[in-house]
């Protein structure tokens, strides 16, 4: 009899991986593919999750049969408009399939598929959450509006200041004549930057912002404070819309947890698995015979 097999993918903004495990938990291949977001298109989003998952059946040496596997699949932008029906009609190579966002994904994972939440730092920021039947979520609606405390965030903060700076109206720091030393000392090149930068570019900022702040410089200090405490307040008002549990992810996350609040950081709880994980509790939630 052939066995079952469970399939999770990950599908984010910056890449797309995907894992095979047998009915034991077994790891039996993995697989990496470009960005598979919803805004690239769905047709690109789903060439991508095909391919990661290809390259997972392949390593496993498995024959994708659609009687055998069962998938969980977490994507980036699946509540746009008309997403999550687009992809259904693609997804008939499987014996089962399970959408959801990557960051409920990432919330399943991180708990074991239990109630619990997760506070994202990255590029952006977010609070993502599930009670019983409610999902929470608590930020994240996009640079430069929200985000707050994310990488983004930072950098936007250290430009403002650095031109400032520049002004005399306030006093420079090391940290700000590094953000202007970017820009050749000639604010109309900040200016020109800006007319085109997106989140990710001010986030490229935000290991410049830590490093100086780490070593006292007291711009730095004060702009990771300020975002320490938004993540904080993201946070508690998990804990206080229910979450027994928040754990904090995300790659900004280690560097930003020691500027929390000794409360905040009393609560929080290492995560016990990844996205991937959370897509493979869904496959195996549907897949159960």
């Amino acid at each position: 009899m052939t066995e079952v097999l469970f399939l999770g993918v990950d599908g984010g903004g910056t890449g797309c991986r995907a894992r095979v495990e047998s009915e034991r938990g077994e790891v039996l291949g993995q697989g990496l593919a470009g960005p598979a977001t919803t805004r690239l298109g769905i047709d690109k989003a789903w060439a991508s999750v095909m391919t990661a998952a290809n390259a997972a059946l392949v390593e496993a040496g498995v024959d994708a049969k659609a009687s055998t596997i069962h998938a969980g699949i977490g994507l980036a932008g699946l509540g746009r408009i008309g997403a999550l029906e687009s992809l259904q009609q693609r997804a008939r190579c499987f014996a089962s399939i399970a959408f959801v966002n990557d960051g409920l994904a990432a919330c399943l994972g991180a708990h074991s598929g239990a109630d619990g939440a997760i506070v994202i730092v990255g590029t952006g920021s977010i609070g993502i959450g599930r009670v019983g039947t409610r999902e929470l979520r608590v930020g994240g609606y996009g640079f430069p509006i929200s985000d707050e405390g994310s990488g983004a965030d930072l950098g936007l903060q250290a430009v403002r200041l650095a031109l400032r700076a520049f002004d005399g109206r306030i006093e420079s720091t090391s940290l700000l004549a590094e953000v202007m030393h970017r820009f050749k000392d000639d604010p109309a090149q900040a200016v020109a930057w800006m007319d085109n930068a997106s989140a990710t570019e001010y986030a490229t900022f935000a290991p410049m912002v830590m490093r100086h702040a780490d070593q006292g410089d007291p711009t730095g200090r004060r702009i990771v404070q300020s975002a320490a405490d938004h993540i904080d307040a993201l946070v508690r008002a998990l804990f206080d819309q229910g979450a027994p549990r928040v754990a904090l992810l995300g790659g900004l996350s280690s560097a930003m947890e020691p500027w929390l609040s000794p409360d905040v950081r009393r609560r929080l709880k290492p995560a016990d698995g990844d996205a991937v994980s959370g897509a493979l509790i869904l496959a195996r939630r549907r897949g159960v015979i």
